[in-house]
């Protein structure tokens, strides 16, 4: 047996309902987001799970609660985990982005990976943060199943790093939208990629919301 990760961003809050950049703003889920994490532990309650890591942002956190309530499951925080700090950006939609900050906006869409929100983080740093998270569980964790709840940017990188993906690329290359899972194996031959973005165990007038 190896060890599987298993990858879920937050549900829904209101700034993904937005499209604003939320970063670092520690805000909670919307009722539908809380559905989401219950649906997600409904679904997922009968996977023998080995441990469950958490971003410390209060979205995650109440994304990974009722999966940790139900099975009596301590959650790991870690700020590793957390989403990419945008900066000056930071509750801006993309647009007023543009219009404030236009160069350097333009220069972040060309390559996240070596630029940055004006003030915040590089892909590439999200990527150095996260890995040691990822060797921190893969040390404790030979085998099993560990669920990695985080956000958007942040578990886009790591999936870019974990299969080889140039990680100024994760926005061109991985959709992932509210509540999506994606589980990777850690096989002989490398990362395994069994399921990428799914949001099946959500129930359907919220999926539909979303256009999946």
């Amino acid at each position: 047996m190896s060890l599987k990760l298993y990858f879920l961003r937050h549900g829904e809050t209101t700034s993904s309902q937005t499209g604003s950049y939320c970063g670092r703003l520690d805000i909670d889920l919307t009722p539908s987001g809380i559905q989401m994490a219950e649906d997600f532990a409904k679904t997922y309650q009968n996977v023998p799970w080995k441990a469950v890591y958490s971003s410390p942002l209060k979205r995650a956190i109440a994304t990974a609660r009722p999966l940790c309530d139900l099975l009596n499951i301590p959650m790991e925080l870690r700020h590793g985990l957390k989403e990419i700090y945008y900066g000056e950006w930071e509750g801006k939609t993309p647009e007023e982005v543009n219009q404030n900050f236009h160069d350097e906006y333009v220069r972040w869409l060309a390559d996240p990976g070596w630029n940055s929100p004006s003030g915040g983080e590089k892909a590439i740093d999200i990527a150095r943060r996260t890995s040691e998270v990822l060797e921190e569980i893969e040390k404790t964790h030979e085998t099993g199943n560990v669920l990695v709840v985080s956000h958007k940017a942040t578990t886009r990188i790591m999936l870019c790093s974990l299969l080889g993906i140039d990680v100024g690329r994760y926005r061109d290359r991985i959709a992932m939208t509210v509540a999506a899972l994606s589980i990777v194996e850690m096989a002989e031959n490398g990362p395994l990629v069994h399921v990428m973005g799914d949001r099946s165990h959500i129930r359907t007038e919220l999926r539909q919301r979303y256009g999946t």
